[in-house]
């Protein structure tokens, strides 16, 4: 089926709600950015009209924002007969080819259309009366990715985690499968992991993450026993020194990454130590 273009004003446009994909100023957004400046809009957004008659991004916010950014009021449009359900599905189809999703954004994407090919199948056996094949929804939906069914389980846990600790989980800070077992932890007690880990720059391996949660299933996980979990020495654990970025990104290119910077400071540091070390000879000589 032909879909005909049409330009639309951006202010008639309204954002996907609760929309799991955020919309960052990164690399790849100026390059879209400088992309539109010289060449507009070459793909086409796509929206539906909703349920109060709003036509609704289903795949373009990140060019809706750039459009935004330069000014530019007018954007080509395809307007698709969709229902909540189908909107869902295509919203997460159309983002999961990104070059970088982090992992909250994945969380919320599956199951935002883990819930809706539920929902479809629902209206289906309504319809129907009877369901010729069953199958499980997260293998369904797996068919469609390539991850598999239970790593796509992985990544929805990952929507229990309070907001703090899903955060370190995308700034790689928290690796998946420790995460994962966090997500089963109440609210209070993420709230105390994330306290230790901010105050101790320390993050739990996979096995204190798996004691916290089976203390937790039993109902003898408290503050006494989480302090005392997180405090463990890992294996071949050693003393890091960390500097954090913000403290030192004043003094370089904004375009550096942390690997140039790491070697800046080591150049600087061994032409530190070389000039001491001339301090001292010259010292031991008089």
């Amino acid at each position: 089926m032909k879909y005909e273009v049409v330009m639309m004003n951006r202010e008639v446009l309204v954002e996907y709600p609760n929309n799991p994909y955020k919309v960052r100023l990164d690399a790849e957004m100026v390059q879209l950015i400088e992309s539109i400046e010289k060449y507009g809009v070459l793909v086409p957004l796509i929206v539906w009209k909703n349920e109060k008659g709003k036509y609704e991004i289903v795949s373009g916010h990140r060019r809706k924002w750039a459009c935004v950014y330069l000014g530019i009021d007018n954007l080509p449009v395809i307007v698709k007969e969709l229902d909540r359900n189908m909107a869902a599905v295509m919203l997460v189809e159309s983002n999961m080819q990104r070059e970088k999703v982090l992992p909250s954004e994945k969380g919320f994407a599956y199951k935002l259309r883990l819930e809706a090919l539920q929902e479809i199948r629902a209206q289906q056996k309504k319809t129907c009366g009877q369901v010729v094949h069953e199958k499980r929804s997260r293998d369904e939906l797996a068919e469609t990715s390539e991850e598999s069914g239970r790593q796509i389980q992985r990544y929805i846990r990952l929507t229990k985690l309070i907001p703090k600790l899903l955060e370190l989980v995308d700034e790689n800070r928290i690796a998946l499968t420790p995460a994962v077992a966090l997500s089963y932890l109440d609210a209070e007690s993420q709230d105390i992991i994330h306290e230790i880990i901010e105050y101790d720059d320390m993050t739990p391996s996979l096995h204190q993450a798996t004691v916290m949660k089976e203390l937790y299933q039993q109902g003898l996980l408290d503050y006494e026993s989480i302090v005392n979990i997180m405090a463990e020495q890992k294996p071949n654990q050693k003393e890091q020194i960390k500097i954090k970025r913000e403290l030192i990104s004043h003094f370089f290119p904004e375009e550096y990454s942390s690997k140039q910077i790491e070697q800046v400071i080591i150049k600087l540091l061994a032409d530190w130590r070389r000039r001491e070390e001339r301090k001292r000879a010259n010292r031991g000589s008089r």
